[in-house]
């Protein structure tokens, strides 16, 4: 029990990596299977599987799971893997998570607007592609991730990463291809899952502009105001009645008191959202809401087009009435596991 942070989190955290883990190797098998029933089982249980995961992963930058920080690094690297997050380091994606609490800011260094604003054609297509659900933003990102020691110079020294990764992780989904082109687009559909719910639940969570300072001195204009980020800070839900629903992604949806306290691990932050924000509508949105904003501004989320309509230009406390009323758009695009 030593190991684990304490006897609590030890029973907890085990259950939701073991969840993770071996939930994804059985619906990798499952989708191996010749039988239409085995397989949607199996694609829905590698998805969410991997949605779990990827939360442990966020556990880990937030050292909750274990005493000694090189071990919830450790095991946030091997996590990785599973997500498809680990051609770049796992300090990258900590440091950038870190630069997000202690900021109050969306700390970046890709400018998608300005590359979007380069490739007009790039830019229908994505929106195309998001027309039809698919997540074609939040998968730029990740391309870019996966090449940045070649885009950022910072990153320099992950280049033999960056393409070791790329091989290793190419050749075994060409195998997977090869041995079964069902099971290689299934799995392309339960990773798109995964990518589709860490962004439904990214996309609310603050209204926070995005800066390009994460290799720069410039400053943040409300780092460290902890009462701006509260009033910035928002918690998308899936139920308010039935909590353990939001299990299904380890409470991250209880983002006000996340940004609270941040060490707080993920079982405990019912509790912790109950002590200081007590059981009423502040400062959650609701379900239905985060659905229709989901449909209604999924291309103009992109680009933020049309920023009268979705009420893209008030912010803090109207933000909130808006969204819970399911009229402003939401960010996109940022998922902890990008970090760039």
């Amino acid at each position: 029990m030593a190991l684990f942070l304490d006897r609590e989190g030890a029973v907890f955290h085990s259950i939701a990596l073991f969840y993770g883990v071996v939930g994804y190797i059985l619906g990798l098998s499952w989708v191996l299977i010749d039988s239409a029933w085995v397989n949607v089982v199996g694609l829905i249980l590698l998805g969410h599987a991997m949605v779990v995961t990827a939360y442990m992963v966020h556990e880990c930058s937030h050292n909750t799971v274990f005493r000694r920080n090189s071990h919830n690094a450790f095991l946030g690297s091997a996590l990785l893997w599973i997500v498809g997050a680990n051609y770049g380091s796992f300090e990258d994606i900590r440091y950038k998570h870190f630069r997000h609490h202690v900021d109050n800011d969306d700390v970046v260094w890709f400018d998608y607007e300005t590359f979007f604003s380069k490739h007009p054609r790039v830019l229908q297509v994505t929106k195309a592609m998001e027309w039809c659900y698919v997540p074609a933003h939040c998968m730029i990102m990740h391309f870019v991730t996966m090449i940045s020691g070649f885009l950022i110079p910072e990153r320099r020294n992950q280049r033999v990463r960056n393409l070791t990764v790329l091989f290793v992780r190419g050749g075994l989904f060409a195998a997977l291809c090869w041995f079964s082109p069902k099971a290689g687009c299934l799995y392309v559909l339960a990773y798109l899952m995964m990518i589709t719910v860490l962004r439904f639940m990214d996309s609310l969570e603050h209204d926070y502009p995005y800066r390009l300072n994460l290799y720069t001195n410039e400053q943040s204009p409300n780092k460290g105001d902890l009462v701006w980020e509260q009033e910035h800070t928002f918690s998308p839900l899936i139920s308010c009645r039935f909590s353990w629903i939001n299990w299904l992604v380890l409470n991250f949806g209880y983002h006000n008191a996340h940004h609270a306290k941040p060490t707080t691990a993920w079982f405990r932050l019912p509790a912790l959202h109950r002590e200081l924000y007590g059981s009423g509508p502040e400062p959650v949105i609701p379900f239905r809401s985060q659905l229709r904003i989901f449909h209604k501004y999924r291309v103009n989320r992109i680009m933020h087009d049309d920023a009268a309509s979705s009420n893209r230009l008030v912010e803090g406390a109207d933000f909130l009435r808006a969204a819970q009323r399911g009229e402003v758009d939401g960010g996109n695009a940022a998922s902890f596991l990008t970090s760039v």
